[in-house]
């Protein structure tokens, strides 16, 4: 039988849109998107129970959304299990978090060390324990996800973390649950994983993120602007800046996928979660010049096709316009984002960049290709 761990106080420390366009400069911005949608009618729904404590299995949980799951789920008095390879810490005791709160914690999440694509493994280790709920955090094939649901017949719910990255690119803006969606996208996986589940007898709920941003994250989001914001230098954005994308803070995330749990109108439902504004690109520089306190910099708009970056991104969102409409999730499970951009951007730099804590140090090499080269205006 898989032995689950009741963690020691090992204790880390860190280091001493309803929706509108507008920029940070208080400017409304004229465009062609289309925003109107037609309403989401909720449809029946399998009833599942939220009375009772769970016994809930994350797969993953170290690095960033489970980070903050984990931790409201164990608030809630659920029994929380983290399913990982070992290879980072299980628990790691968050910016800001108090010494007191950070060892309740650790003394009640549990750890289930696995590989999840050892098949065998997993159905064995997940039919031996036993499962109420499970939080598929990280997984991205389907075949990943089939070996769990076969493992625990009796499952109340699957809650998985998809992406905003299955809609298949459109004109017609913000991409709604009922859009159309892209086969061949970088997160088919995902794709797959959600077609998997409809075709299964078992109540699955669907998250799908648009960008996430927040303390502990791996991705250079919010990191990528205030390397460049604390070097003093310029911050080269494509095109013309007015680009529109939408971020949603971690803690917000983590928040939605506690309420779907055990809600019956979740239930075989997909939610676009993220925050309720849209940003464009230039407004995302402004936005974390206010956060980390900045002097205004000097913004450099570029022509992308003038350029070779080789393999290197030379900037962290994809060069289009980009966000999603999450009327569904707050008309259906009353969520309402606690984070707007700026306090989010706070938030993060607070906790994180402002204490000299980063994924890894800035690299410039392809600003200093773009501001080398006599610039084309857009």
């Amino acid at each position: 039988m898989a032995r689950l761990v009741a963690l020691q106080q090992n204790q880390l420390s860190f280091p001493p849109l309803a929706s509108s366009l507008s920029d940070f400069n208080g400017t409304r911005l004229q465009t062609h998107i289309q925003l109107k949608r037609k309403t989401w009618q909720p449809k029946g729904s399998l009833i599942v129970s939220a009375s009772s404590t769970k016994k809930i299995l994350i797969m993953g949980g170290t690095r960033f959304i489970g980070v903050f799951l984990s931790r409201q789920l164990v608030k809630e008095g659920h029994q929380v299990t983290l399913f990982t390879r070992g290879k980072a810490p299980i628990t790691q005791q968050l910016p800001g978090e108090s010494d007191t709160d950070f060892a309740d914690f650790s003394s009640k999440i549990l750890h289930l060390k696995g590989d999840r694509k050892d098949y065998d493994f997993v159905k064995s280790s997940l039919s031996a324990e036993g499962f109420d709920v499970v939080y598929d955090i990280n997984g991205r094939e389907a075949e990943e996800v089939e070996p769990i649901l076969d493992a625990l017949p009796n499952l109340e719910q699957f809650i998985y973390c998809s992406s905003a990255g299955v809609y298949l690119k459109s004109d017609l803006l913000p991409h709604a649950e009922i859009d159309a969606v892209d086969p061949k996208s970088r997160h088919k996986g995902k794709l797959e994983t959600e077609s998997l589940l409809q075709s299964k007898d078992v109540n699955w709920t669907s998250i799908r993120p648009v960008y996430i941003y927040g303390p502990l994250n791996y991705n250079p989001v919010e990191e990528w602007f205030f390397h460049r914001l604390k070097a003093g230098r310029p911050i080269p954005i494509p095109g013309s800046g007015i680009q529109i994308t939408q971020l949603g803070h971690v803690k917000d995330l983590a928040t939605a996928f506690l309420k779907v749990l055990g809600n019956e109108k979740a239930s075989k439902q997909i939610f676009n979660i993220s925050g309720d504004k849209y940003v464009t690109f230039d407004g995302l520089a402004r936005a974390c010049v206010k956060a980390g306190g900045f002097p205004e910099p000097e913004i450099i708009h570029y022509n992308p096709k003038d350029f070779d970056f080789g393999k290197k991104k030379s900037f962290p969102f994809r060069d289009q316009h980009f966000f999603a409409s999450v009327e569904k999730a707050k008309s259906v499970l009353g969520l309402e984002p606690d984070y707007g951009l700026v306090e989010g951007f706070t938030d993060s730099y607070n906790l994180g960049f402002g204490r000299g804590t980063f994924r890894k140090e800035g690299d410039f090499s392809t600003d200093d290709i773009i501001l080398g080269k006599s610039l084309v205006s857009v």
